[in-house]
């Protein structure tokens, strides 16, 4: 029961968040959707961080409220859809394949770059159990 709570109010942080951003930089039409390109890099990013650094150590219910959750409800891949076919529609398909294509190369790389700095580093994490 503890998860469900984290995630609806994990949920309701990152949805009022994504309306935030939405509301900053509005997308749609021929325009190139800098808010959703910027969330969906910076959401791969902030999970591959928590993941690395986090969730070896945290609470199921804590993993739950900020990955699907809060970052669950900021980042959305059917957002990245829409505004692909929306871009598409108005005429503009290289657009949107270069859209696409930087959602998914970016993406994939926030995610390794959160991951390698989220790794503990030995200075920055005790050993337990390790006799001195």
């Amino acid at each position: 029961m503890k998860s469900v709570v984290a995630v609806l109010i994990g949920g309701l942080v990152g949805t009022s968040l994504r309306l935030a951003v939405d509301v900053v930089l509005p997308h749609g039409g021929v325009a190139f959707p800098v808010g959703t390109f910027l969330i969906n890099l910076f959401g791969s990013f902030a999970l591959a961080v928590l993941v690395a650094r986090v969730w070896p150590s945290a609470a199921e219910w804590l993993r739950a409220g900020l990955g699907p959750g809060l970052l669950g409800s900021f980042t959305t891949f059917s957002a990245l859809a829409v505004s692909a076919v929306e871009l598409t529609s108005a005429g503009v398909g290289v657009e949107a394949v270069i859209y696409v294509v930087a959602s998914l190369v970016g993406g994939i790389t926030a995610a390794v770059l959160g991951l390698r700095l989220g790794v503990p580093t030995a200075t920055t994490v005790p050993a337990i159990g390790v006799d001195e």
